[in-house]
């Protein structure tokens, strides 16, 4: 029994777009960066159990509990006044689980699903969880063959990828910007320890796919296609996803962002491709 617990912002039973095939995915509270495109922003802060939400939400489903905000899913709307409210970027609708509970979920969906997918947030704050929950599914006889993926923002340690990685297939990277400053000016942080995530994750056959975002006058992937394309072209065969931004889900300045539409997208494409990177990914759809 592995009573190991993490702080879940929501579970996805089948999702097609959070790595290959059909998969569960799960997205765990709580995030390192700060970027101002992100499209869940409630998923970034941890609540401190303020009560600012309770007496916004309009169908009673929030209280005070002994000095902890509880949720009522039964008489919850999915209305997001509360995230909209809190001013941590946090959400009262996160649950603890442990790691016995979602191994029931993982092995209710098995047969219908390719595998898991662990997003945030960002997944790896909580990697103690991470390590148990990925060795549990690898340890079962009708779950191993399951692929145990990481979506994440390369932010980890090289000790931390090297205690994760025997037991994860594999793990998807953003990229946001390539300089340091613009990538500062997005997300808040520099973007050293994550080219060195993908880098190593490469070089041990765990770098499942590498994306880049694309936000007009905001990103700088075009400005540095010389010395991004040479980086990617290190990695080996990787695949590499175009992300166009879009104004679905976030705030601040963002808001007020263009969003990327094919044209952009087909720019950077062509100018990697003519650079040598083989394996370039596009959007489905434009929002």
């Amino acid at each position: 029994m592995n009573k190991r617990c993490a702080s879940v912002s929501k579970i996805l039973p089948f999702s097609c777009v959070d790595g290959p095939g059909s998969r569960l995915a799960i997205f765990l509270q709580g995030c390192n960066l700060n970027c101002k495109n992100c499209h869940n922003p409630y998923t970034i802060g941890l609540c401190d159990h303020c009560g600012d939400c309770v007496a916004t939400c309009p169908h009673q489903a929030l209280s005070l509990v002994e000095g902890s905000v509880h949720w009522d899913e039964k008489a919850c709307q999915q209305c997001d006044t509360c995230l909209q409210t809190c001013t941590r970027q946090s959400s009262p609708m996160v649950q603890r689980y442990s790691v016995d509970s979602l191994l029931a979920q993982v092995k209710r969906n098995a047969l219908f699903i390719n595998g898991i997918t662990v997003s945030g947030g960002e997944a790896t704050l909580q990697l103690p969880f991470l390590y148990d929950f990925f060795t549990a599914i690898k340890s079962a006889p009708t779950l191993k063959h399951l692929t145990c993926l990481i979506d994440s923002n390369g932010e980890l340690s090289t000790a931390g990828w090297e205690k994760i990685a025997p037991w994860m297939d594999g793990a998807m990277i953003d990229l946001k910007a390539w300089g340091s400053e613009c990538h500062t000016a997005l997300t808040g942080r520099d973007n050293q320890r994550i080219k060195q995530s993908i880098q190593w994750l490469a070089k041990y056959g765990k770098l499942s796919e590498l994306r880049l975002l694309v936000i007009p006058q905001h990103s700088d992937h075009l400005q540095h296609a010389d010395e991004l394309a040479q980086f990617i072209t290190t990695l080996g065969d990787i695949p590499v996803r175009l992300n166009a931004f879009h104004h679905h889900g976030v705030r601040g300045d963002a808001q007020a962002w263009q969003s990327a539409t094919k044209e952009d997208i087909e720019t950077l494409a062509t100018a990697l491709t003519q650079r040598g990177v083989k394996q370039i990914i596009r959007p489905a759809l434009y929002l």
